[in-house]
């Protein structure tokens, strides 16, 4: 019976990668033909040849897929669009290698339009396919069922995880350890003298140890019983949550070491991208500005007495401050730089409440882009008192001053704007904003503008 049930383990989930692998070759071959039909003579002679090596070219990217990390169960959609334009890059390269070494012909406008097209839809492909397969294991496909080796805070931080988010399609059946707390909210299945007989009789797919006895023969126990079922086995270190770092694992000859990975943001290239991306956006916005503005303007001056723009010293990067430009929502008062904004809050206009839930008023922040003060993402500055204070009550709290404040950032998508009235609340903004710091990339900016954009036109509850 064990043995039958085993060999039914991943039965169909094996197969995904391989549709997803026959789904990139049939959006490039279509992606081809179409490069063919719309540009005359784009392949003069050998289109067979041509086809083949069309094909030929994308068994790198197969190689590629399977040791990068995009596919897993833990999606993130910014990693997808960067290892997807990657996997272009890598086609393109042995597509016209093959082309230059066969001595074939192909024109250079022809070439140009089918990688152009391409890096437009196989990103888009990859992020439609990987969006498909999270809501199939929302509704049950495609998951995984996995027992954890542990009751701790590090299980329970795992376990928070998988539950925060049913797309990972995990299905955790319970968890093994010799002593089990009595508010603990967790299946428990046992101590780990139960593991191996309860692998046997269930379809297990994967084991996860946090297991925190100082008993080496547990761990070796629970790795042979996952070879001996066929099952993945993961190591989960214990690392406090206060160390939310990405690591990296090295080896010093045969012991292997967790080592820290340097924020993205202290490489100089990655800067140079990202002050590239904000001088162009901040640019092309600030072209157009005046069209923004006369309006709002003529609204801001017919609401109450006083300027069109609010300006106030914020903390920005390093620590240093600077002056932060909105458009003014507020009557004038002498409490504008101690007391921030409520939702039913006397102080704001008719019109200044509209370009607060709109997010209208953080438009002028694009001058303090292009000046360089503030980026177009990043964590949200503060007032220079807000700074003070809580530097004092919370841990880490300077960290987020490691970067350029930002116009919009990853603690506003996920809900975490708006006023700070209880500690919490800036203890989760500041955790948003040291994780976005610390897991940066390109891809990351332009999902957190994309959501920006989002939330601003469903409207945000605690836009006030």
């Amino acid at each position: 019976m064990a043995i039958r049930e085993v060999s039914q383990k991943g039965r169909y989930g094996k197969y995904t990668q391989a549709v997803l692998n026959l789904i990139d070759l049939l959006v490039i071959n279509l992606l081809f033909a179409l490069t063919l039909w719309v540009v005359p003579g784009a392949a003069p002679c050998n289109t067979r040849e041509m086809w083949l090596l069309l094909n030929l070219a994308y068994l790198p990217c197969c190689v590629w897929i399977s040791r990068g990390t995009h596919y897993r169960r833990t999606i993130l959609m910014d990693h997808v669009i960067r290892q997807s334009v990657i996997t272009v890059c890598i086609h393109a390269l042995f597509f016209l290698a093959l082309i230059s070494f066969l001595r074939l012909d192909i024109r250079t406008r022809a070439a140009v339009m089918f990688y152009s097209c391409m890096l437009l839809m196989l990103p888009l492909t990859w992020i439609i396919t990987r969006f498909i397969i999270k809501q199939l294991r929302r509704r049950g496909f495609n998951t995984t069922s996995i027992v954890i080796v542990g009751i701790n805070p590090t299980s329970e931080r795992l376990l928070n995880e998988i539950e925060a988010d049913p797309g990972f399609g995990y299905k955790v059946k319970g968890f093994f350890d010799d002593i089990c707390p009595d508010d603990f909210r967790g299946k428990h299945l046992g101590s780990i003298d139960n593991l191996e007989d309860f692998v046997r009789r269930h379809t297990i797919h994967q084991i996860f140890y946090t297991y925190t006895a100082n008993n080496n023969n547990d761990l070796s126990r629970a790795v042979k019983i996952a070879d001996d079922n066929v099952c993945d086995f993961y190591y989960v270190p214990r690392i406090t949550r206060f160390v939310n770092r990405p690591f990296s694992l090295n080896t010093i000859g045969s012991v292997p070491v967790l080592c820290t990975q340097p924020n993205p943001l202290s490489k100089m290239v990655n800067r140079v991208i990202k002050r590239s991306f904000d001088l162009t956006v901040s640019g092309l916005f600030l072209l157009f500005y005046p069209l923004i503005y006369i309006p709002i303007a003529i609204a801001i001056k017919m609401s109450s007495t006083g300027p069109v723009y609010f300006k106030q010293e914020r903390t920005g990067y390093r620590g240093n401050s600077f002056l932060c430009y909105k458009f003014r929502t507020m009557k004038i008062n002498a409490n504008a730089d101690k007391c921030q904004a409520t939702k039913n809050d006397p102080r704001k206009t008719r019109v200044g409440d509209f370009l607060r839930r709109t997010s209208l008023d953080e438009l002028p922040q694009f001058i303090n882009v292009w000046k360089g003060d503030m980026s177009i993402v990043g964590p949200r500055p503060h007032m220079l008192r807000h700074t003070e204070e809580y530097t004092e009550l919370i841990h880490r709290y300077m960290v987020r001053h490691m970067v350029k404040p930002g116009i919009t950032g990853w603690a506003q998508v996920n809900g975490y704007r708006g006023i700070t009235d209880e500690l919490w609340k800036m203890e989760r903004r500041v955790e948003f904003d040291t994780w976005y710091i610390e897991n940066w990339s390109f891809f990351l900016d332009l999902k957190i503008m994309v959501r920006t954009i989002i939330n601003a036109v469903k409207g945000e509850s605690n836009a006030f």
